[in-house]
């Protein structure tokens, strides 16, 4: 059997890199590893990888790297031609492919009402205790530029290891 792997990154795209990072660091304590930086054609080896990888429609991009305090981190795109499109429903949760990311704080209420105060929303209509008579709480939020977060108040492996024999016992 192979061991987990670990996970490296999720990508997100949004329209003003800036405000993005702002926003990330700000409200989760991302931190970054790797400042803004603006790639397009004439920047060498980088730049071949960068544009082998969206294609040939690809002029430019601004990207950063931030990390979460397990080390996954948060690569973060504003892609300048062809320019940001916000498509008109960001949670197409019946299409393949990523629809969220996670983020875990024990005081997810908090949280929750510093998306709100910060320009983000809160999509679920309440912060939900995820089982009955267990403390594991979700919500289902959104960044200013749609993009969904759920929020954990505990660990995706505390919540979910051995439900069954939690329950049985």
């Amino acid at each position: 059997m192979t061991p987990p792997l670990a996970f490296g990154h999720v990508a997100l795209t949004v329209p003003d890199l800036d405000a993005g990072i702002a926003w990330y660091s700000e409200l989760f304590g991302f931190q970054l590893i790797a400042p803004p930086g603006d790639v397009g054609p004439g920047d060498g080896h980088f730049w071949d990888v960068v544009a082998d990888v969206f294609g040939p429609r690809l002029g430019a991009l601004r990207l950063a790297h931030l990390h979460s305090a397990n080390g996954t981190a948060l690569e973060m795109f504003e892609f300048i031609d062809p320019r940001y499109e916000r498509p008109d429903d960001m949670f197409e949760y019946w299409r393949g492919g990523f629809n969220h990311i996670c983020v875990v704080d024990p005081d997810i209420e908090t949280l929750t009402q510093r998306i709100v105060d910060r320009g983000g929303k809160m999509r679920t209509s309440r912060i939900w205790e995820l089982f009955e008579d267990k403390p594991y709480k979700i919500c289902y939020c959104e960044d200013p530029w749609g993009s969904v977060i759920e929020l954990y108040s505990h660990s995706h492996q505390q919540t979910f290891a051995n439900p069954r024999a939690e329950a049985d016992a």
